[in-house]
């Protein structure tokens, strides 16, 4: 829009007036206020901003009153720590055991699974954050289809979502209980994934965004972490298991190039812990030992850091919106074909005529 020229842009109306017209001080935003300043003569308006931008400031407060949703599935024999992890994560009592203490915990002659929502505010952030826990993947002798259990809960929570989405009444806001990201925790070996990892890994990859850590990795030296590290990377590349960042879902140079780091970090060797400690008058999450004091948050003595940065600081939307576009949305096509085949069946349609109606 062009500044008026004239001293009279439209008959009867002074250039003055028509300022005071369009931009009266009631309506003048804070979004916006820097863009008009003060003469001797009166306010002066830049008429070419039009406040395009001021739907970031919108989006924002609108994010702030609903909150957001993250749901984390954690995988693991027993013993390697996630309930710690957890805590450490978001510096609160998460977990499972924190929750529902007992004195001695059995190991479930199946896998149960497990979820515990809790509300986590910051800054005026609030979230509602979900943990799910596996307790007893991998811990009997014959651990045959044991990932079987945790797929269906997966879909399940697809099937519910999709079920509130096409409802005639659907709700508003749907709530969300899909998992965003399953976080699995590798025995800290050394030496190669078990067959157990790879047949979990593989198959889970296709369905949910997986984030493979090695667990109490102060177990091992910097050489064999190092060593252990690339050989998981290779294995990986061997059987076709894409781990989240996944490369097809690169938007853009930039994106592509900060996720290339992350993919050469794969998996994050990480050590958790709920214990403070006083390390050189600072006060630290860390592990004690008789040699010294592993800082948790410290990137020379584990990487817990660059994980949480992941999780929660640099790609949680991007882990959220890949659930949504990419894993509920194929589950949702299979599901929908499947309804309409059904359908047409009980119609006595022939299945070669819906398959060239399909393409």
């Amino acid at each position: 829009m062009c500044a008026p020229t004239g001293p009279e842009v439209f008959p009867g109306y002074s250039s003055s007036a028509m300022s005071e017209a369009v931009v009266p001080d009631a309506l003048v935003s804070p979004a916006v206020g820097s863009m008009y300043g003060e003469k001797a003569g009166g306010p002066t308006v830049d008429f070419s901003y039009v406040g395009i931008d001021a739907i970031l400031e919108q989006m924002r407060r609108k994010a702030m009153k609903q909150g957001f949703e993250l749901n984390i599935m954690v995988v693991g024999q027993s013993g390697l720590g996630k309930s710690t992890l957890m805590n450490t994560l978001f510096k609160s009592k998460v977990s499972r055991k924190s929750v529902l203490a007992t004195a001695q915990e059995k190991i479930p002659k199946t896998i149960e699974i497990k979820s515990i929502s809790h509300d986590i505010e910051e800054k005026g952030v609030r979230m509602k954050l979900t943990v799910i826990d596996t307790p007893g993947f991998g811990d009997q002798i014959n651990n045959e289809n044991c990932w079987q259990p945790i797929m269906k809960f997966i879909n399940d929570q697809y099937e519910a979502y999709l079920q509130e989405e096409i409802n005639i009444n659907r709700k508003k806001r749907i709530p969300d209980s899909r998992v965003h990201c399953c976080i699995y925790f590798i025995p800290p070996t050394g030496h190669c994934l078990r067959p157990l990892d790879v047949e979990f890994m593989r198959r889970l990859s296709k369905v949910v965004n997986i984030v493979p850590v090695i667990a109490k990795a102060d177990t091992l030296t910097l050489e064999e972490r190092d060593f252990f590290k690339k050989k998981i990377r290779e294995e990986l590349r061997a059987n076709g298991i894409d781990v989240y960042p996944q490369k097809e879902f690169d938007e853009d140079a930039e994106d592509r190039m900060i996720n290339e780091k992350i993919r050469e970090m794969i998996p994050f060797a990480v050590v958790g812990s709920d214990q403070e400690y006083q390390v050189n008058g600072r006060r630290l999450l860390g592990r004690k030992t008789k040699w010294g004091t592993i800082e948790v948050e410290n990137i020379a003595h584990c990487e817990f850091a660059y994980l949480r940065d992941l999780l929660i600081r640099t790609h949680m939307q991007n882990i959220k919106d890949i659930t949504s576009s990419i894993h509920y949305e194929m589950y949702r096509v299979r599901r929908l074909n499947e309804n309409n085949t059904a359908v047409a069946h009980a119609n006595g349609i022939p299945e070669h005529h819906l398959a060239a109606h399909e393409m």
